[in-house]
């Protein structure tokens, strides 16, 4: 018996020793291979002759990711916290982000040239330029996966793919303005509870572009520079984009006057879908000081969807990256009792262009996080009252009673 149990224990041993295992290594690839979607579908349009395929991205994003998201499930596994280190230190994974770069260019180019070349009617024309929208609005995914990094060659690589699709202020507005007010009244991109997804577009796109412009103008302020320096990191992806763009028009004719704001519009539209869903009604709590609570996990909707994550780098495990930022999406962890989507990113995307399903579905999800305490809620100018007789309010003491228990 005594001889069993000491077997039992050097097996317990060496497999504490083992190195840990990333089973989803290599479905990571599917987050570098999504932006050849468009491309994908046009060479099906070329070998059936069936329009429908131009659609492809916007089927598959739209219909088919969210069933394998509900077929697959989610996974709340997270790597222990000494193979971390090693992960970080794992290049495989950040040249699959560098590898995603140019897949981005090359789908541009492609759908390009293709609609300046072959014959296709209006809604062809849209179905080509909403689906390149779409992969285009996830290269701001990549440029958030560089972004945060501290390598130089990360950051640049973040400003070129980030020029695909012309939002390079995201650059500057993401990392020192969204990770520094994120859920407060400060964040034009943190949406409100019963604020329409179309409501929230109309502050936070105009409200992104004048965070990143000012703080970029008080940063190079300080060290002596106008903001009209090429050193402006707004100025830099945007001169990158009119280079691009003007090559394309040159290249491929006017058509291009068309295709080109189509798919940017199509863009920039998903990045608002994004910051919509990811930190709806949450509130960070403000201290006696004046100041807001630092932001944790919990300010941030989770979602541990497989397959939505896999083809978007971790970007739905996004409570742990506000928390930590600089982390590398295949270390990113789940924890117990955030607040967590009912789908992945593509799904909550769907039902946030249906004002009243989205709020069915997520209300009643907000004022749960917030244990009944509307004070604890960004809610919509106009919409207290509604609130408060759809739910009502506990007062805070009845609150903190609640939370006691």
């Amino acid at each position: 018996m005594s001889k069993d149990i000491a077997n039992d224990s050097a097996t317990a041993i060496e497999a504490a020793k083992e190195p840990y295992v990333d089973k989803k290594r290599h479905f990571w690839v599917l987050s570098v291979l999504w932006p050849a979607t468009p491309l994908i579908g046009l060479y099906l349009v070329s070998q059936t002759g069936w329009s429908i395929w131009y659609g492809l991205v916007l089927m598959l994003w739209y219909g088919a990711v969210p069933l394998l998201d509900a077929m697959f499930g989610e996974d709340f596994s997270n790597p222990p916290e000494s193979a971390v280190p090693d992960l970080e230190q794992d290049r495989y994974y950040r040249v699959l982000t560098y590898l995603t770069v140019p897949i981005h260019y090359a789908s541009l180019i492609g759908c390009a040239w293709w609609v300046s070349t072959q014959p296709m009617n209006a809604l062809e024309f849209i179905a080509l330029a909403l689906s390149m929208g779409i992969v285009n609005g996830l290269a701001l995914n990549t440029g958030h996966e560089l972004g945060h990094k501290k390598e130089a060659f990360d950051r640049w690589m973040a400003k070129l793919v980030l020029a695909v699709v012309g939002y390079g202020h995201f650059f500057i507005e993401h990392n020192k303005g969204h990770h520094r007010d994120v859920a407060t009244p400060l964040d034009p991109a943190t949406s409100r509870m019963g604020e329409t997804i179309y409501q929230f577009a109309t502050r936070e796109i105009p409200g992104a572009f004048r965070r990143a412009w000012d703080l970029e103008e008080e940063r190079l302020k300080r060290r002596g520079k106008s903001v009209w320096s090429l050193d402006n990191e707004v100025l830099q992806p945007m001169i990158l984009t009119v280079v691009l763009y003007a090559a394309l028009l040159a290249f491929f004719g006017p058509t291009m006057l068309l295709f080109l704001p189509i798919q940017m519009a199509y863009g920039w539209w998903q990045l608002t879908s994004a910051n919509y869903i990811e930190h709806y009604g949450l509130l960070r709590e403000m201290l006696p000081n004046g100041r807001y609570e630092h932001q944790k996990p919990h300010h941030s909707w989770n979602s541990n969807h497989i397959m939505s994550n896999l083809i978007l780098f971790h970007l739905q495990r996004h409570s742990d990256h506000h928390a930590h930022p600089t982390r590398s999406y295949q270390s990113l962890r789940d924890f117990k009792d955030l607040p967590a989507l009912p789908s992945g990113y593509p799904g909550m995307f769907l039902a946030a262009l249906f004002p009243t399903w989205f709020r069915s579905i997520m209300d009643s999800r907000v004022v749960s996080w917030a244990k009944g305490d509307l004070n604890k809620i960004q809610i919509q100018p106009g919409m207290r009252e509604y609130y408060g007789r759809k739910f009502g309010s506990i007062s805070p003491a009845a609150n903190a009673a609640v939370a006691a228990e």
